[in-house]
């Protein structure tokens, strides 16, 4: 008899750039091994990817959080990790609050976070944050593995982060300083997934009317001509 692969369910709230990295979370998962579970409940890893720019969602995490509690108490081989803008904001008073999450990881190493779930497997519950991407592997990690809801849409990240200080607004603080996407990149990507059947294409990022303000000259210059770029088929673009 072989042994069943460990499972995993993501919970998102908020924006569609957490949708996106949820997929990502998904695609990274499975890399690890693991198949999606029939419920949240059943899961064997439970990924809350957060929110803080609502309060509804703020609020309905920490609810959620708690009932989860009750049921890892049932269930200790289960693992929660916490992600996204929330991880990013509220750091280590996440632990702090909940003892039960094994692993809490921020906005910037999103793709560490199957090596910090291993890691607090080996050493106990574990908190990282990082304040800035490293470099664009990290901003923009496009080559992670990544697992579509359907098959014909995807997102497509642009730029991130904003330059803005509106007293209203907390993106600044969770999802760091405008940074452009290198257009070339962009264009592959898209050929990319065109090739594989997308039809749909979402462009995201936290101030898309920005994008490109960052890329210097020299910069640009570096990337690769596409003035032959041609996609085949029928497709559609859109922006958030």
């Amino acid at each position: 008899m072989t042994d069943q692969p460990r499972s995993y369910a993501i919970r998102t709230y908020g924006c569609q750039m957490n949708e996106h990295d949820s997929e990502r979370i998904a695609g990274l998962l499975e890399a690890d091994g693991l198949v999606l579970a029939d419920s949240d409940e059943s899961a064997d890893v439970v990924v809350f990817n957060t929110c803080c720019i609502r309060e509804n969602a703020d609020n309905k995490f920490y609810g959620h959080l708690g009932w989860f509690k009750t049921l890892k108490e049932s269930r200790p081989d289960m693992e929660i990790i916490v992600s996204g803008c929330l991880a990013q904001k509220d750091r280590e008073q996440i632990a702090q609050r909940a003892g039960h999450v094994d692993v809490v990881v921020g906005t910037h190493n999103v793709h560490r976070t199957v090596e910090l779930l291993h890691e607090s497997r080996r050493n106990g519950p574990i908190t990282e944050i990082w304040d800035e991407a490293l470099d664009d592997a990290d901003t923009f990690p496009s080559a992670l593995a990544v697992r579509r809801e359907v098959d014909w849409s995807a997102w497509v990240t642009i730029q991130v982060g904003c330059d803005n200080t509106c007293a209203y607004c907390i993106v600044p603080a969770v999802r760091g300083r405008e940074i452009s996407r290198p257009f070339g990149e962009l264009l592959t990507e898209v050929e990319r997934l065109a090739a594989d059947g997308v039809r749909e294409i979402t462009l995201l990022g936290q101030n898309v009317n920005s994008y490109g303000r960052d890329l210097t000259s020299a910069r640009r210059a570096l990337d690769p001509a596409h003035d032959d770029l041609d996609i085949a088929g029928e497709q559609w673009l859109a922006d958030r």
